[in-house]
């Protein structure tokens, strides 16, 4: 029988970021500031790997308050009745040395839809204290309205103010559990 091995997220060291298109001509980006992932392995190899990941849509940040307050809002996440965004994997393959396709159910405002991220390995190290860690980037995109996320306004230019594709992406390191 293999032993599994549990992989905690490092906060101070990963991020999820998000971009989506504002006015049709540019990128408006942002973050979730709060956040918890594990892996489940069996050693060090990732191939299969479990993945669970929470995200606090409270945590959401854009560099601007009223935005911020907007995606809070029953227009987005509506976080008075939605604490939280997770996404559990379904399907971690390796495809070579350094890639991986992750498949999973993310699950936004109670709709679950099946997503595909694009997963970078960037390796495993040892921290200056001994704790050994495993570092990935991930990307991806979704649309926005599977999840019930309408909400937009029509310019008068034609066109919309806010794209429904999401670009997801992700710098993440994990410890190494005793």
């Amino acid at each position: 029988m293999s032993t599994r091995t549990k992989w905690v997220l490092d906060p101070t060291h990963s991020e999820i970021l998000f971009k989506v298109k504002h006015l049709m001509i540019t990128n408006v980006k942002g973050e979730f500031r709060d956040f918890s992932a594990v892996l489940e392995t069996v050693g060090n190899d990732f191939s299969r790997a479990a993945v669970e990941v929470i995200i606090a849509a409270t945590s959401v940040f854009t560099n601007n308050n009223d935005r911020d307050n907007h995606l809070r809002s029953a227009d987005f996440f509506d976080v008075e009745h939605n604490q939280k965004l997770s996404f559990r994997g379904t399907s971690f393959i390796k495809l070579d040395d350094e890639n991986y396709r992750l498949e999973g159910l993310l699950s936004i405002k109670g709709v679950e839809k099946e997503i595909v991220l694009d997963v970078e390995f960037g390796g495993i190290n040892k921290d200056p204290w001994g704790n050994e860690k495993a570092g990935f980037s991930l990307s991806g995109k979704i649309n926005r309205k599977d999840w019930g996320l309408n909400w937009n306004a029509a310019l008068e230019t034609g066109g919309v103010l806010v794209s429904d594709e999401v670009k997801i992406s992700a710098e993440v390191q994990f410890v190494k559990q005793a």
